[in-house]
Formats: structure tokens, sequence, C-alpha cells
């Protein structure tokens, strides 16, 4: 495995509010970026927000506003949520503002056209606002978008076309060979279906005046703005200076950096199909992993804006903290299939995992090691049985987030917990701490539990940083043994 490694988040459009949906791709993306570099890996971790959207300018005019200030001030609102969530992210790029990126879009598309990938053409087709993509209705239940179950719009015009069509064998063969790795499997298999159809040229430009003129114009062609998904796309090396002064292209995306991209399964096709070939084209470097994740629900239907179901992420924290959100993102989204949200559900996973699992174990293991140890120095043990559940653990948390498992290693954190609880009750050191007891014989007892302990704080830092500092405060090694307080308490709706 490469030492260093790129990771992004797709970016959002900014048509408004951030929701559930984008507070899930967050945490997921930081939990394998936090997890990368406490193995040791060098990480270099992208999110921003994709502000050349047709939809953003409808946002901005129906609110009233400037498109630039309207996508600023939304912009805003989807850093803050990162920044809530504690998301360790080490660059926020904005695609109408941010100077890196036009002179990227820029030579993507002079490549592209160089290789002899683009023609103009006109067209007609069936068109989704909220996708910003064309559809093919005679694939469609109803002729209505499988996204936002809403009409499609027939348009007309003239384009530029990119020929996807040429790259399809191409892609097909990486994706075979894994050398484009998809997880999980099931969207791999849906990407290679897809590949195994009709795969047409697609439209990479829009009129200037459709959009109104909010966009980046077409190299040589400014009545035409470059379609928001080509630009979009280009974030990912945008970002590391690629078309421009290279702070890190060549060391990021060139070099042997594994390139990581998450995204949800409503945007595979773009990132699995389209993105590749674009880069195919202008003779760039691919991404090495797609990392896709299913939706939340809200009362069985995909969170949306435009839906009318949005769950505010932001208010979640506000009444719950930072920690139980992130853990119900982790703990309930499977790998495969939607998890529905209520925030029940949110209490209930925060209660029984964090407060009772996590918090009563280290109240007990502190108050009974302040006991056994008093102001010296706690002596831990870790040559037993409980140490190697340890090791497993670790290893398990490895494999599954390697395959995109967020549910499986926090499986197996609860899993040592759990394990750890019932060494407690098998080795029983508060009877060897009673008047005359065996205060020796107690702390033999209890050096691996402070051990194990101290590795469910630094394995539970990716999914919850904040619990994991308080825990560390506790009981890891420059701590003493009677830090006051519980590390977590337990989180109850509001009646």
């Amino acid at each position: 495995m490469p030492d260093r490694l790129y990771l992004t988040t797709a970016i959002p459009f900014v048509n408004g509010a951030p929701h559930l949906g984008h507070a899930l791709e967050y945490v997921q993306t930081d939990v394998l970026a936090r997890h990368a570099r406490a193995r040791g890996r060098a990480v270099r971790f992208l999110t921003g927000t994709d502000e050349h959207a047709a939809k953003n300018v409808q946002a901005a005019r129906a609110a009233g506003e400037g498109v630039a200030p309207f996508v600023a001030r939304n912009a805003d609102g989807f850093r803050s949520l990162a920044d809530a969530l504690d998301v360790s992210y080490d660059d926020f790029l904005r695609t109408s503002a941010d100077p890196r990126h036009r002179p990227a879009v820029e030579e993507i598309w002079r490549r592209c056209a160089a290789n002899g990938d683009l023609f103009r053409e006109r067209y007609t087709g069936w068109y989704c606002g909220g996708c910003e993509e064309f559809y093919d209705p005679e694939s469609l239940p109803g002729g209505r978008c499988p996204e936002h179950d809403a009409p499609l719009e027939q348009i007309a015009e003239e384009n530029w076309f990119f020929r996807l069509s040429r790259y399809r064998d191409r892609l097909t063969e990486l994706i075979v060979s894994n050398h484009l790795r998809i997880e999980p499997e099931a969207r791999r298999n849906e990407v290679l279906g897809f590949l195994a159809g009709p795969v047409r040229d697609i439209s990479v430009s829009r009129p200037s005046a459709r959009v109104h003129h909010w966009g980046i114009p077409v190299p040589g062609d400014p009545d035409q703005i470059v379609y928001v998904w080509f630009d979009a796309l280009t974030n990912y090396v945008s970002a590391l200076g690629y078309g421009g002064p290279d702070d890190g292209y060549r060391d990021w995306w060139c070099g042997s950096a594994s390139r990581a991209h998450v995204i949800g399964k409503g945007i595979v096709r773009f990132h699995a199909v389209i993105w590749p070939a674009i880069l195919c084209s202008a003779g760039q470097p691919l991404p090495s992993t797609l990392f896709v994740h299913d939706y939340v629900t809200a009362n069985g239907r995909k969170i949306g804006k435009s839906l009318g179901n949005a769950v505010d992420p932001a208010a979640l924290i506000e009444r719950y903290g930072t920690d139980a959100l992130r853990w119900w993102l982790c703990r309930e989204i499977p790998l495969v299939g939607e998890a529905d949200f209520t925030e029940d559900r949110l209490v209930e996973s925060a209660d029984r995992d964090l407060a009772n699992g996590v918090g009563n174990l280290v109240q007990r293991t502190v108050t009974l090691a302040a006991r056994a140890f008093g102001a010296e120095p706690i002596a831990t043990s870790p040559d037993c049985e409980l140490a190697e559940k340890c090791d497993a653990t670790r290893a398990r948390i490895d494999q599954a987030l390697a395959g995109f498992d967020l549910r499986g290693a926090t499986e197996a954190l609860v899993g040592l917990v759990d394990v750890a609880n019932r060494y407690v009750e098998a080795t029983r050191p508060w009877t060897l701490l009673r008047a005359g007891g065996d205060h020796d014989a107690a702390r033999v007892a209890l050096g691996p539990l402070v051990s194990a302990v101290r590795v469910i704080g630094a394995e539970l830092e990716p999914f919850v940083p904040g619990l994991a500092a308080r825990v560390w405060a506790r009981v890891g090694p420059e701590a003493g043994p009677v830090a006051p307080g519980l590390p977590v308490q337990p989180r109850r709706r509001p009646a």
C-alpha cells in the first residue's frame, strides 16, 4: 500500500443548505483520513463546493440575490458543517472562487480537444436540472428522474460533445483488472453493466445565455460554458495545482500516492466512467479507488433538498453533540443498502455503544486503577489474551476500512469493549482491593485492562475524535489515574 493517500469527497451543489446526506460523506471520508494518519500514512484530504451549476443560478434568482454572494454564503454553510463535524480536511476548494480551478479546467479541455475527443453538434434530449444530467426517458419509469422524482425537461441546443464511446473498452479493462477499484462490489458490477451496453458521447458544454453566463467559458468559444460536471470533476486535480503552479500534483496525483474518491451511489457513472475517460483523453493518471456509499433516508425516502425531507445535521449536533451524530453515521449505515434516520435511533446508538459501553468501561477502569495504583504510575501489561483481542481488533478495523465497511469497523470496536467488560467481570479486581486485599494481584489484573482501554481510545479516534480525546485524557500514559468525570454521558431525546 502506498504511504501517501489523496482522499476526496464529492463536492455538493450549493443551491441550498447541507443535509444529513452531506454529513454522512464528510464523516465517512474523515474516518478514512484519520485512520490512515494513525497508521502512519501521509494524507491529503480535499473537500469543497460545486458552484457553477445552473441550479445554483436558479436558486439565487429565486432568492433575489446575486449568484456570487448566494453561492459564497451557502458554501460557508458547508464548510461550517464540516467544521462542526470535526472533519480534518486539509483543503476546501470553491469552484467559482478558487484561483487554482479555472486554469485546470481549461487545461483539461485543451488536452481533450488536442486528442480529438471534443466536437460540436446540435442535440435534443431530456434533462433533469436537479442532477444536471441528460437521461434516456425510455429507461426511466414514467419518464421521471429516479433521483429527484421529477419530470424531465426536453432541451434542444448546440453544444460541445466528448467522445465517451471511444473509451468504453478501455474503462472496462481498467475496472475488471482492478486498476480502477470500485467498492463495494455491487457498485462495481453496476458500472460494468453500464459499460456492457451502448455508451453514447456526452454533452460537455451549455450555451452561455442559458446559464446566465455563470461558469467557465469554453476555451476559444466564449458563447459556450463548460458543463458543470466536466468543471466540477476537475476539482480533484485543480486543488493540486494542475494547469498552474504545481504545489502537489506530481506528488499526489502522478506519484506513488493512492487516489481515492468517496462518493454517493447517485453519481457513480460520473466518477467511474466520465471522469476516468476525460483523464484518459487528457493523458493523465486515473483515480485508484472509488468508495461508494448508499443514502441516508428519512421515512423511507432519500434525503434531499428538492424532496422537502432534509434533516438538518447542525441542529442534531446542537442537540446531541458531534460524537453522537458521527457514531450513528459510522455505526448504522450498511456497506450496501440504506439506513432510515430517526432521532430515537441516534440516541439509542449513542447510549448503547458510547455511554453504556465505552463510558462505563472507562469509568470502572479508572476507578479501580485509582484504588490499585494510587499516585503511582499505572503499570500496564499487554501480555495476555486480552492483548491478543486488541491486536485482532486492530487488524479487523484495517480490513474493514480497506473495503469501506465502516459498520464492520465499528462492530469490531464494540466487540473489543464487550470483551474488556467481560474481562473485568472474570478477574473481579475489586475483590482484591477490599480491606486487607492483595493490591499486587489487583495491579496485575488491571494492567491488561488499562492497556486495552488505551487501545480502544486510540481506535475510537477516527470515528469519534472528541470522545477518544476524553478517553485518552483519563487513561493515556500522561494521565493520572483519577481524572474526574465520565468520558461520555447518555444522551436522551428531549420530550
